[in-house]
């Protein structure tokens, strides 16, 4: 067999060592053409609030992670199932919420102390509808689902609206002014209080009313958290014209949003109304473990990349240079995530969650293929925001999705499965790396060729590392034996195959992760 060259020239194909070599050769030598100094001075700035929004989405994450296994353990599925239909309505309305107009807050060079105000005022206003809207709506959500006890769950659990506006505006604050480091300890304190509140409530057999509970405090106390340390308080004052300015702007991103959000929940409401409320609950927890991961290393992008985007809107080798350093850390982070929870997803599950989980193992192992790519994606669509092509993002939008429906009408319709649903959708997922890419290739120069080579040595080595991790499945010892094999090896096989091929990204990481360290001291 033969590859193509750069240069159109047929070489030879070589052996899996030196095709990884010279692909991270590659990488690094066209990753040094855009690093110069001024630019790794920014870099390094990135990095950092990277690094301190990484670490509180992993706290939450982490924190939440437990509390979740503890309530699965004492909730019954069915619970579960009910919860889950109830926040497919809470995501799409938090959609109007928080979406479009706080990341325009983020996005623009001259945003005012009055323009923070004014959105808040726009946010409160259409959470307060919102809410009324669910309020009176519930009665026939509950009959169309033949659940009589969804309405007064999605009455209360609505109340998280309104605080998520003031909620909405302290984040765009605080992501702009790049101050993650406070972030992460109100959002550590507000999961923490709100786990408890959940236990409680779950230990006195409150069931679904013990899920709710905590979602609803977690809101609330990250608000007041942050209103204590952020320190901001909106003005009497509301100008109308800066407000359809921004929304100029954020309209296009609210409804980029509501597409994405409607169309993932789609399935959710399919699976709710054609299956049984357990099927609902086995699809969202084989869905809520490789969420954790990919919520930390793809909510920490998304958060800062934005606002450091922006800052050199206009400067495209500033911005592709930082958009390829963080396609190229977050791949090597998040495919030994996601490729080793796949391959240990049967004795975790059988270990932490017992038995009656075990049908959530095959929705996990898909969905750690799905979110493995949405790092890339969420780089290549902030690249857009930032630079001002809301436009062009709404246009992927609706290309993604018109295929994504086909993908859900057909696997709806021909398989008796929900499992066939996902699988779907891990064909979707693939399709979008390229059509996410395809306008930065134009606006940047930085196209889905390069991407791909940039992820390949990554991606060589976690499928290696899988191998091997899985293969401690045939030794058939205890679960607790098994996985405590299994991590380690994982770690170890992944970093010494990064070392041994030489890839870039973990040399960076080492150094940056010792340079925290003697700043920590």
């Amino acid at each position: 067999m033969a590859v193509t060259g750069d240069r159109g020239r047929t070489d030879t194909l070589l052996p899996p060592k030196t095709v990884l070599s010279a692909l991270a050769a590659k990488g690094i030598k066209r990753r040094n053409a855009f690093l110069k100094p001024s630019s790794q001075t920014e870099n390094s700035v990135v990095i950092k609030s990277l690094a301190f929004k990484f670490l509180e989405r992993a706290g939450y994450q982490g924190i939440a992670f437990v509390v979740q296994l503890v309530l699965a353990r004492i909730i019954p599925t069915k619970e579960y199932g009910m919860l889950g239909l109830l926040t497919i309505f809470i995501s799409i309305s938090q959609v109007f919420v928080q979406s479009g107009l706080n990341t325009a807050l983020i996005q623009r060079k001259d945003v005012t102390e009055n323009d923070y105000s004014s959105i808040f005022y726009v946010s409160l206003l259409i959470s307060v509808v919102l809410y009324i809207v669910l309020f009176l709506t519930a009665p026939f959500i509950a009959a169309f689902y033949e659940m009589p006890r969804l309405e007064p769950l999605l009455r209360v659990l609505a109340l998280v609206l309104i605080p998520g506006a003031f909620n909405s505006i302290q984040n765009a604050k605080v992501a702009r002014e790049m101050r993650f480091k406070e972030l992460m300890f109100c959002t550590i304190g507000a999961v923490l209080i709100s786990g408890t509140v959940g236990i409680v409530m779950a230990l006195k057999g409150m069931g679904a009313w013990a899920l709710v509970g905590q979602q609803l405090t977690s809101r609330v106390a990250i608000c007041i958290l942050l209103l204590l340390i952020v320190k901001w308080r909106p003005k009497r004052v509301f100008e109308w014209n800066r407000v359809k300015m921004l929304f100029g702007f954020g309209w296009k991103l609210m409804i980029s949003a509501l597409i994405d959000v409607i169309f993932r929940e789609m399935q959710g409401l399919v699976i709710g109304k054609k299956y049984k409320p357990e099927k609902l609950a086995y699809y969202n927890q084989g869905k809520r473990f490789p969420d954790i991961i990919i919520s930390n290393v793809n909510g920490s992008i998304q958060s800062v990349m934005l606002p450091a985007l922006s800052k050199h809107n206009g400067d495209n080798e500033k911005v592709k240079s930082m958009m390829r350093r963080s396609i190229v850390t977050s791949s090597f982070l998040i495919f030994p995530l996601c490729m080793g929870l796949a391959v240990i997803a049967p004795p975790m599950v059988h270990l932490v969650l017992t038995d009656k989980w075990m049908p959530c193992v095959p929705f996990l192992q898909a969905y750690c293929f799905v979110y493995a790519f949405w790092p890339i994606h969420t780089a290549n669509l902030q690249a857009l925001n930032a630079q001002g092509r809301s436009d062009m993002f709404l246009k992927l939008e609706v290309i993604k999705k018109a295929y994504g429906l086909g993908s859900l009408v057909i696997t709806v319709f021909f398989f008796k499965t929900p499992l066939a649903i996902v699988l779907g959708q891990c064909v979707t997922t693939l399709l979008s790396c390229f059509v996410n890419a395809s306008p930065n290739k134009k606006l940047l120069g930085y196209g889905y060729k390069e991407q791909m080579a940039d992820i390949l040595p990554s991606l060589g080595i976690a499928v290696i590392m899988g191998a091997a991790v899985y293969s401690i499945n045939f030794l058939k010892l205890s679960d607790v034996l098994t996985l405590l094999i299994q991590l380690p090896l994982g770690v170890a096989v992944y970093a010494g195959l990064a070392k041994y091929f030489k890839l870039e990204c973990f040399e960076y990481i080492l150094n940056m992760g010792k340079k925290v360290l003697k700043r920590g001291r």
